[in-house]
This record gives C-alpha cells, structure tokens and sequence, in this order.
C-alpha cells in the first residue's frame, strides 16, 4: 500500500482527495498550516501534520517519516481578485511554497507530484473552449503564480529524470461528496449563495449584460468529489509510469450561467428568491469553458453531477453544520 502526502488536506479540496485516496487503499497523509483549513475535516484516522509548506525541514521529515510514494500539492492561496490586492502574499504561498515542496520532495527522494493548477493560466481565452493546447495570459497574480508552479514543475522534470509530474487545472469547485465537508470560502459563488439564503438575505448577480445566452457570466462548474477522482486517478497513473500530459483541463465542456446556478439553488433549496443585480466585477470575462476531453481519457475525468445534484450536495453539507 502506497502513501501520498496531501498538502491542504484540511480544506475543502483538499480533504475530499483525502478521502478519495482512502477509498482506493491508498494512504493519505496531511499537512496543512489550519489557516483556511479546518482539522475536523481529515478524516480521524489519517495522520494530520499541522505546519506551513513553507518549512521545508517539516515537509522533508514528514515525507521520510511516512515513506511516501508521491505528493498532491493543493495547499496555496487561491483568491484570484484578492491576488490583485495582496500580490506578495500570493506568490510567497504559491511560488516559494512550491518551491519549498519540491526541494523537500528532492531532499526525501520523493519523485511524483500532482499539482493542484487553475484554469485562471489562461485568463480571457479567444476561443470557445479552453484546450490544454490554448495560450496562457494569466491576469492576476494569483493565476500567474500557478503558472510558475507549472514552470517550476518542468524546469525540475529536466534537472532530477527521475521525477514525474501532472498539473491539473480547473476553475470553480462545487457542491460535496461528504456532509463532513464543505465550502467555507467567503470568495466562491456557492457558499455566498448559499449563507445568504441561510441568514435571509437575497444573492446578488455580478452583472447581467455580457454577451452570453442570459446575459450573466458562463463559468465550468465542477463537482468536487469528481475533481478527487481525477487527482486520484492522476496519482495511480504516475505510480504505474504512464505517460501523461504536463497539463490537464478538469473542464465541463458546456459550462453555466450565474443565473442558471441561481435558478438551481432556488429549485433545490425551496428558497424562492429573485437575485439582486449588481456592477459587474472588474476583469471578470463573460465566458470561460474548458474541455476535458483528454483528461476524460487520461484521468477518469467525468462530469457525473447536474447542477441540481451539485447544489443539493453543497445544501446539504452546510446545512449539515447550522
């Protein structure tokens, strides 16, 4: 049985790959510093190692105290319109602790590595659907810091052979495997959604005049628990030395409207509401789609929700908590 470290296995990605990992016999191990994660997340019975990525003495001795085969990198800050704000910050987590995380990978002899990327690498596409093949124009720091740890990925890869590695990019993670775990951030569409309906206020739509079908932005949004099977399956694949693709998209090819997803949670939850329209938010494009073709026969990538599954899931998991 192999053990993988999962760095921000407490949040809420995080700790739905650590369950996913679990699931196949794989042992998962954790670390993460509790800033944004939560430890009753982890599951009781994985090893929760509380410490910053940033110390690479911890990071070396928590991978030689386990043996571990590989690493899932998914802790890093990864507000994109805060990035803006706070630019220094965004890249000392996820520039330095990348690099920190591979030194202590190279310390430890620890060579495969997935990297938890975005699809904000590509900023505004020009074209319909985002391929892994399309350019990268990240605009804001924190897309331009994933896009490094991507670089740092490659520039290792040709300096240590033995190392192998597999960014997976994706935008807005939705929805829970687990009524154990949910979305607590104050930044994603869903838990702003859905902590209005709880505390009686009425959501607000950003803007409503793009040129989209219903004039509200088209996002990918994908269910979490089919994200933790993709890293899953990207780790087996390394593991049995596959050849993989550098980059991945965990795209859903057709994408939703805000207002689509305002529809569902208003079928869903039983709350009936008309959302509030608001300014639109600087740099937010009117669609961004990714196709996951290749990560479909890659990585078991699948889109195995509709949005009322996914937001029924998320309605469940917070309510779970109240």
């Amino acid at each position: 049985m192999s053990t993988w470290l999962v760095t921000g296995g407490a949040g809420y990605i995080g700790a739905h790959v650590v369950r996913a990992f679990s699931s196949v016999g794989i042992t998962p191990v954790v670390v993460d510093d509790l800033s944004t994660g939560r430890a009753a997340f982890v599951p009781p019975e994985v090893t929760l190692v509380q410490g910053d990525i940033l110390d690479v003495d911890l990071l070396t001795d928590t991978l030689d105290r386990f043996n571990c085969t590989g690493v899932v990198h998914v802790a890093g800050f990864k507000y994109a319109g805060v990035s803006v704000k706070r630019p220094l910050h965004t890249y000392t987590q996820n520039v330095t602790g990348m690099v920190k995380v591979l030194d202590a990978m190279h310390r430890a002899g620890v060579n495969k590595l997935v990297f938890s990327s975005s699809a904000a690498v590509y900023g505004t596409p020009s074209t319909e659907l985002v391929t892994e093949d399309s350019p990268t124009h990240p605009e804001s720091p924190y897309g331009e810091s994933k896009l490094v740890g991507e670089w740092l990925m490659s520039d290792v890869a040709r300096a240590w052979p033995e190392f192998s590695s597999v960014a997976l990019r994706y935008f807005n993670v939705v929805g829970s495997a687990t009524d154990e775990v949910y979305d607590i951030s104050p930044h994603n569409l869903f838990p702003i959604v859905i902590e209005a309906l709880i505390e009686g206020r009425t959501p607000q739509v950003n803007g409503t005049d793009y040129a989209t079908p219903d004039g509200s932005c088209v996002r990918d949004y994908v269910h979490v628990g089919d994200l933790a099977i993709s890293h899953v399956a990207a780790a087996q694949a390394l593991e049995a030395g596959r050849e993989l693709l550098p980059a991945y998209n965990l795209g859903s090819g057709e994408g939703l409207s805000v207002l689509q997803i305002m529809d569902a949670m208003r079928r869903v939850t039983g709350v009936d509401f008309t959302p509030e329209v608001g300014p639109r938010r600087a740099g937010d494009p009117a669609r961004i789609v990714a196709d996951g073709t290749a990560a479909a026969a890659d990585l078991d990538w699948q889109m195995r929700h509709t949005v009322d599954e996914m937001v029924a899931s998320a309605w469940s998991a917070r309510t779970a908590h109240s």
